[in-house]
C-alpha cells in the first residue's frame, strides 16, 4: 500500500506527502517556496515566512550561522532566490506532518554546483524553521 501521494506542479516540481491535512498543507507551503527559487521571484516570500522563523544556514562551516526573524529569513532567502546566474534544481521534496525535506542541487553562475538539504518546519501555514546542509568536504 502506498502511504504516500505526489503531486505535480509546473517547473517539474514534484512534492510528496502523507495524506493527512497537516502534510497536505505542509506541502503547499513547501511547494510555494520552492516555486520562489525556481522562478527566481521572492515576491511571495513575505507570506510565507513566520515573524518568528529561524534559519540555521550551510555556512561557515562547520557550524553555520543563524538567522532569526522574518526580516532577516526573507532577505537571506531573497538573495539567494535572485543571485545572477545561479540557480536550483530540486531532487526530491518530502512532507510529513509539519515538516519537510528539500534534497536540491545549487548551480552557480560558472556552471560548478553542490548538493544539499533543507529540514524546514511549518506551523500555522507559514515556515517557522529551516536548518541547511550540504555535500562537501
Amino acid at each position: 500500500m502506498n502511504t504516500h501521494q505526489s503531486v505535480h506542479y509546473c517547473l517539474e516540481q514534484t512534492v510528496e506527502s502523507y495524506p493527512d491535512e497537516k502534510s497536505k498543507e505542509t506541502a503547499e507551503v513547501i511547494r510555494r517556496f520552492n516555486d520562489v527559487f525556481l522562478r527566481r521571484d521572492p515576491a511571495e516570500l513575505k507570506e510565507l515566512i513566520a515573524e518568528n522563523c529561524v534559519i540555521e544556514k550551510i555556512a561557515p562551516a562547520p557550524d553555520g550561522d543563524r538567522c532569526v526573524g522574518r526580516d532577516a529569513c526573507i532577505a537571506l532567502w531573497e538573495d539567494i532566490a535572485t543571485e545572477p546566474g545561479a540557480h536550483f534544481d530540486l531532487e526530491e521534496v518530502f512532507a510529513a506532518g509539519e515538516r519537510a525535506t528539500i534534497r536540491w542541487r545549487y548551480w552557480r553562475d560558472d556552471g560548478q554546483s553542490v548538493r544539499g538539504v533543507n529540514l524546514m518546519r511549518v506551523s500555522g501555514g507559514r515556515i517557522v524553521g529551516a536548518m541547511g546542509y550540504v555535500k562537501g568536504t
